[in-house]
């Protein structure tokens, strides 16, 4: 009976240990998707370390194309600091998508999505010829059906009204997981490097198996040294190839994970998601071949400790079946390259609908669908009218109303707030025609080629001064401008200019600002400028609207209320920001009696 009680206690404790690990799975999941509900609509707080820095933008490095935001406008435009307040995404594929679509704003309505679905031009024309005729829909030009599939906006909408199917979705997401310090394009480029080779060689020795063992019955003697030379050979060229392989293991690893969840995917009933599910079922039916070679070739390690695991080892080693399915999984993945891109498109573009669902639930001043008036057509830039308009990054910031059919020129004291302005018009323009939300009660205008030159700085290693770089920053603006009078097709211009040639003295600054914004006032550009040269509010008076923000002394200190005015300023603080931060009284009345002499005589002496 010993036995009896020894066999129950080893069942006894097999069951616990099961039962704990599925009690411990079931609060784990609850727990995650708590997490998921909770974080829904709030400012993301989560850390970024260096390597997945680095990552994040691997998708756009991977699909670059003509109109995307290039650095310079990145960066003057602070937007990897708006990238991070947005990215509520779980997956690499879902960040790395949103970066990418963040850079690539949308010269045509529903470009993207087009793109999302198909890698050609063909597989397009295809899919479109059974299709009814897109509706004219709302003026809004994004939130009608594109072509007869359901648009961005119904997408986006859905998910904000449907908070169990996208828990559901993002819960998956976050199962998918991140890559680590590696994008995904990473992992392809290395295997997409990796020269293809034969398994002949391989498959020929295992073959030599046959005679071998048949050898051992004749003649065991020379049998035995034939099998033996043949487990020498094959252990000596595993060890070396396997150690060669190894390191794209992973990258298979992920292809794989890519092709479960996939198929995960495409379980859902999410009826907005229905044609990207239908392509995502296809795509992952190329790749059964794939699926089996990885199922022979990625079974684990002894490591893992496991008898199976153990003995698929020691079999690999003698016949090399993980290297012949490695050879053949590096086939299908070259051969299916093109289909993968498209899978993590489809899954990435997906998680980033709910990330836009959440981020405008987090914009507690107020969102708004952006009306679009000629849907990227050529043209001239029509007029560009924003109301409520605030920039995203800033609480409880003072919305501004503009609406303007030129340039406009926009002038005040220092730190009144111009600056701002213009990154909050570039910011919002941007937000139109990339994720269909704008951080203002309205939005209407074109579908613009956005750049700016606003926060330059001296290029030390390239041995640059600053007035070099703002030069080379303004000649890529007008350079693109002429190539839109060029070929008047393309999309019109949104342009933002902060302080024109500061980098200078002020009478050739002035000349020089003067004709390059005169140059900027062209058919199908808009161009906002900064500047503290209230010369130029005269000088470019018949293009350029001026606007301007003014400021209240109170109490020996400079109050700022940042609301937009129209006409040019008539107050100056700098000399009085002196005497405010405890300059000597000499200086300051000494300045000002210069600074008025000045104004009133046009001379300095």
């Amino acid at each position: 009976m010993e036995w009896l009680t020894v066999v129950a206690i080893v069942i006894g404790v097999v069951l616990a240990i099961f039962l704990k690990g599925a009690f411990d799975e079931k609060s784990k999941k609850k727990r995650l998707k708590w997490l998921i509900h909770d974080r829904y609509g709030k400012t993301p707080d989560r850390d970024y370390g260096d390597e997945e820095l680095s990552s994040i933008p691997g998708y756009f490095s991977a699909h670059q194309k003509k109109g995307q935001i290039d650095d310079i406008t990145w960066n003057d435009l602070g937007m990897d600091q708006l990238y991070f307040r947005m990215n509520h995404t779980y997956s690499s594929a879902g960040q790395e998508y949103l970066y990418y679509m963040l850079r690539t704003p949308e010269m045509r309505e529903g470009e993207m999505e087009n793109e999302m679905l198909f890698s050609t031009e063909k597989e397009l024309l295809s899919s479109t010829e059974n299709e009814m005729p897109a509706s004219k829909g709302n003026g809004t030009g994004s939130s009608g059906k594109t072509g007869g599939r359901v648009s961005m906006e119904e997408k986006i909408a859905y998910f904000s009204e449907n908070e169990k199917e996208r828990e559901e979705l993002q819960y998956a997401f976050m199962q998918l997981g991140r890559s680590g310090k590696y994008s995904v394009y990473d992992y392809l480029e290395y295997l997409d490097k990796l020269g293809e080779s034969s398994s002949l060689t391989a498959i020929v020795i295992d073959l030599l198996f046959i005679p071998a063992i048949l050898t051992m019955i004749a003649s065991p003697p020379f049998g035995m040294l034939f099998l033996f030379t043949l487990i020498s050979i094959n252990i000596y060229s595993y060890m070396k190839k396997k150690q060669e392989i190894e390191p794209y293991l992973t990258s298979f690893a992920y292809v794989r994970r890519i092709l479960d969840f996939s198929k995960q995917l495409v379980s859902m009933d999410i009826p907005v998601l229905k044609e990207e599910w239908k392509r995502l079922k296809e795509l992952e039916g190329r790749f059964g071949k794939f699926r089996y070679s990885a199922m022979l070739g990625m079974r684990g390690s002894s490591m893992a400790g496991d008898p199976l695991s153990i003995l698929l080892d020691y079999v690999n080693m003698l016949l090399h079946l993980d290297i012949i399915c490695f050879n053949s999984m590096l086939r299908e993945v070259k051969k299916h390259m093109t289909d993968i891109d498209r899978m993590i498109t489809i899954t990435g573009r997906a998680e980033c609908y709910i990330a836009i669902s959440s981020y405008r639930a987090s914009l507690h001043q107020g969102w708004c669908v952006p009306c679009f008036e000629t849907n990227g057509r050529a043209g001239a830039c029509g007029h560009l009218e924003l109301k409520g308009l605030y920039h995203p990054l800033l609480e409880d910031a003072v919305k501004n109303d503009i609406c303007v059919e030129q340039g406009v020129l926009l002038t005040g004291s220092n730190a009144s707030g111009k600056s701002t302005f213009l990154k909050a018009v570039a910011v919002n323009a941007l937000l139109a025609q990339t994720i269909n939300t704008c951080a203002a009660d309205f939005y209407q205008g074109d579908r613009y080629q956005i750049m700016t030159s606003m926060a330059l700085r001296d290029d030390l290693e390239g041995g640059e001064s600053y007035y070099i770089v703002e030069i080379k920053s303004l000649k890529r603006i007008l350079d693109v401008a002429r190539q839109h009078e060029e070929d008047p097709g393309t999309n019109p211009v949104l342009c933002f200019v902060d302080e024109v040639l500061r980098g200078t003295n002020t009478v050739e600054r002035i000349a020089a600002s003067t004709k390059i914004l005169q140059s900027l006032h062209r058919p199908g550009v808009l161009c906002f400028a900064a500047t503290h040269d209230i010369e130029l509010t005269e000088l470019l008076a018949e293009c350029y609207d001026n606007y301007h923000f003014e400021e209240e002394i109170e109490e020996g200190d400079i109050l700022f209320n940042y609301v937009l005015q129209t006409g040019k300023a008539v107050s100056r603080n700098a000399i009085r920001l002196l005497g405010i931060i405890g300059y000597e009284e000499a200086i300051i009345e000494e300045a000002e009696g210069l600074a008025s002499h000045f104004l009133n005589t046009g001379s300095w002496t």
